[in-house]
């Protein structure tokens, strides 16, 4: 009888624990907005979000920029980062006793002291690498008419254009900078492979899962599932929020 009410007692503390707070890290080529389709499903479902906006002008850049937004928080918090926002999550997640759980989307999940290309060249080259265009000042841009094909070919073509038009450009030495600590090797993870990407080979997005030992999710989407299946990509952060509550209570 003791066991089973001590059973009961922790199990009412996961359900009274309070949701963590989402914070939303784009990645390259993007903003924001780009969760447009993620925050409202979120909100409805009692969750407090915040999508970060980095400058795209360096590692270290986002990754401080991350971090003021992550410490700001109340409470426990959930980090989701996308693509090139696994690398700024690792690094801006590290340390904090705050992040319960973190999300890579298609993301780079990289190691200490790691560049951040390295592994990348273990696996055949994704579409998106001979799409990319640098400017005089060492930032890369998506070529427009390569633009939809290489990042959300699954996506309506006006949407498509849009973002071609609206993408932010990413410096170019972010891929050679690395990350002083890895979050995940201290706070659980989970990853969404985009078992059809073109900017991320998938292979490479399966290597970071397994080696981060993450909770993984397949979906059969291009580079950026948040917008073609929001609904799924909301299920996985969901599972995690869960599951970090359910930690929050039993500690």
């Amino acid at each position: 009888m003791k066991t089973l009410g001590l059973l009961l007692t922790v199990t009412s503390f996961a359900f009274a624990a309070p949701n963590p707070t989402v914070v939303l890290v784009h990645g390259a080529f993007a903003d924001g907005s780009s969760w447009v389709k993620v925050i409202p499903i979120l909100e409805r479902d009692g969750y407090s979000v915040i999508a970060v906006q980095n400058p795209l002008t360096s590692l270290a850049d986002d990754v401080a920029t991350t971090k003021r937004v992550i410490d700001a928080q109340k409470g426990p918090v959930l980090v989701v980062g996308h693509s090139y926002g696994g690398a700024v999550i690792t690094a801006a997640a590290a340390g904090n006793p705050n992040v319960k759980a973190l999300v890579y989307i298609a993301a780079f999940a990289p190691d200490a002291n790691e560049v951040l290309a390295a592994p990348s060249a273990n696996f055949a080259p994704p579409a998106l690498n001979s799409a990319l265009v640098p400017d005089a000042a060492g930032f890369l841009y998506v070529d427009r008419a390569k633009f939809r094909d290489a990042l959300c070919k699954d996506v309506p073509e006006s949407d498509a254009r849009v973002a071609a038009v609206t993408q932010k450009p990413v410096s170019s030495l972010v891929f050679t900078a690395v990350v002083p600590g890895a979050a995940w090797k201290t706070i659980p993870s989970w990853y969404i492979v985009a078992s059809e990407d073109r900017a991320i080979n998938p292979e490479l997005e399966r290597f970071y899962a397994r080696r981060i030992g993450a909770t993984t999710t397949e979906i059969k989407s291009s580079h950026v599932p948040f917008l073609s299946h929001p609904k799924e990509v909301v299920t996985v952060i969901e599972a995690a929020a869960t599951a970090s509550k359910g930690r929050a209570a039993i500690q």
